[in-house]
């Protein structure tokens, strides 16, 4: 009979002592356009805020659809083609309307799996049917560096 000499040995929970879930990495002071913006405003304060994107909102807060520098894009050819100098289009014209959307209590894991799937470069994040902020496939990638592998 053999017999150990290191005594009890105890595992380690695998408990989320670290953050996470979408809303530990979401960006929650979002620039947010109007539907009545026009492309010309949303491209200088695309490029003024180094994002590629952000969500649309009416006038009572409510998420009503996402434009992105794609977006943008699609009036930049049609001033190109109709040699019109100023952008005149509207937000409303170009945005994506059927919006999807992740809840703020998801894990990282999830999100970077829609991501993934959906082929899709950011998220509204939704909260009791609130917008609360916006996840991003760059959120994602510098989240999990910051994971410790004992909660994988």
């Amino acid at each position: 009979m053999v017999k150990s000499f290191q005594g009890e040995r105890l595992l380690e929970p695998k408990t989320p002592d670290q953050p996470i879930l979408v809303s530990d990495h979401m960006s929650t002071n979002l620039t947010t356009f109007h539907p009545d913006d026009t492309i010309d405003h949303v491209i200088q304060v695309l490029t003024h805020h180094r994002i590629s994107g952000a969500p649309v909102v009416d006038d009572a807060n409510n998420l009503v659809g996402m434009i992105s520098e794609g977006d943008c894009l699609k009036e930049i050819i049609r001033g190109k083609y109709n040699n019109t100098p100023r952008m005149s289009g509207t937000v409303k014209d170009y945005m994506t309307k059927e919006v999807i959307t992740l809840d703020r209590d998801i894990s990282i894991f999830d999100a970077a799996n829609r991501f993934l799937t959906l082929k899709i470069r950011r998220f509204p994040v939704m909260k009791e049917g609130r917008l609360v902020g916006q996840i991003s496939v760059s959120d994602i990638v510098r989240a999990i560096p910051l994971l410790k592998e004992t909660t994988w």
